[in-house]
This record gives structure tokens, sequence and C-alpha cells, in this order.
């Protein structure tokens, strides 16, 4: 069986979901919008969480320890984590259930002035909208990787990202290229010696 045709088909499906997130000019003020909420966050000493489910709680932990270790060069580690270790699962799962589990963690360890990074394809996820609601009561700013038509969470986020694509596949993709870019945004403004 050859699989040339869905290669470039997927390949293509990618390219176009990048191209109209990219030619709403919206789409890159609210990108720019979350390079300055990470940026302010750090400055005044908050610290970051992310959290998601599956594929999506995947991109959380790739967020978080790209801050915490490094991007592309040495720095400084940035106060990162994203929600959900595996014991914290558990145990909260058990005694109160899964829609819990981020929003037990963030009440325990969120600050006033932190910032939390919610991703969801769907924007539905009970478990991340209770801890919108969590890091909204503490202070919280939030901001939201979405996809589909942004669900529940885009009308709960300071910032809502809503990418273009019908698959969790794609919106996905895009998510991580959000991912890695606000961090090169942030190490840019934070340590500009590693990008001379």
């Amino acid at each position: 069986m050859d699989h040339v045709s869905v290669w470039k088909t997927s390949l293509t499906e990618a390219s176009q979901c990048l191209n109209e997130f990219l030619s709403s000019s919206a789409n890159l003020t609210l990108c720019n919008q979350f390079s300055r909420a990470l940026v302010d966050t750090v400055n005044a000493g908050g610290n970051l969480f992310s959290c998601g489910n599956g594929g999506s709680h995947c991109d959380a932990m790739h967020f978080a320890e790209e801050l915490t270790g490094r991007y592309r060069k040495n720095r400084k580690p940035l106060g990162a984590l994203a929600l959900g270790d595996p014991s914290h699962v558990t145990c909260v799962s058990n005694d109160y259930g899964f829609d819990h589990i981020f929003s037990r963690q963030l009440e325990g360890l969120g600050r006033k002035g932190d910032l939390l990074i919610g991703l969801s394809t769907s924007g539905n996820s009970k478990n991340v909208v209770m801890a919108f609601e969590a890091a909204k009561k503490i202070g919280i700013r939030r901001v939201a990787l979405l996809g589909r038509d942004g669900g529940t969470l885009k009308n709960m986020a300071d910032i809502a990202i809503v990418v273009p694509g019908t698959s969790s596949d794609r919106i996905q993709e895009l998510h991580i290229k959000l991912v890695h870019i606000v961090i090169e945004t942030v190490e840019r403004e934070l340590f500009p010696e590693n990008y001379r």
C-alpha cells in the first residue's frame, strides 16, 4: 500500500490550518497578548501553570518543561508546572472525581498574579473548565488554547486563542506551534543574549 497520498493530504490540511490562522490579524494580536501575559507574570514573580487532557496534557507538560528546563539555549529556569502528576490525579479522581484534578491542585499551589494556560481542542473539558473557575476565584489570569468554536472556555478566558481545524490532531499541531513560539517570545524579551 502506498501512503504518499495520505501524507500529502494531511500535510496540506495542516498547512491550510496554519495559513488560515495566520491570515487573521486578530489571531496575531491575541498571540501577542499571550506573550505579554507570560512576560508580565514572570517579571512580577508569578508562576505559570498549564493543564489539558490526553495529547493536550502532553502539550501542557511540554510547555512547562521548556520553561523550567531550556528551550534553545541555557538560561535560568522559569517557574512553570503542568498540573496533573499521577499520584495527585489518582488521589483526587478517587476521592472527588476526575473533573476536580486540576482545580484542586491549582487551589493548593496557585496564587494571585499567577497565570494558567488551559489547552482543549473542544473548549469543553470539564476539568479544565473547573480549573478556570478556581483560577478566577484566586485571581489567576487565564489563557485558553482552543479549537473548533472555542466551547465553554472561550468566554472564561482572559485570552482565548481559537485555532482552525475540525479534528483534534490538526488543532493540537497548531497548539504546539503556539507553545513553542510564545516561549521564544518570552526568551527574546527576558534573555536577549540568547538570540544575538
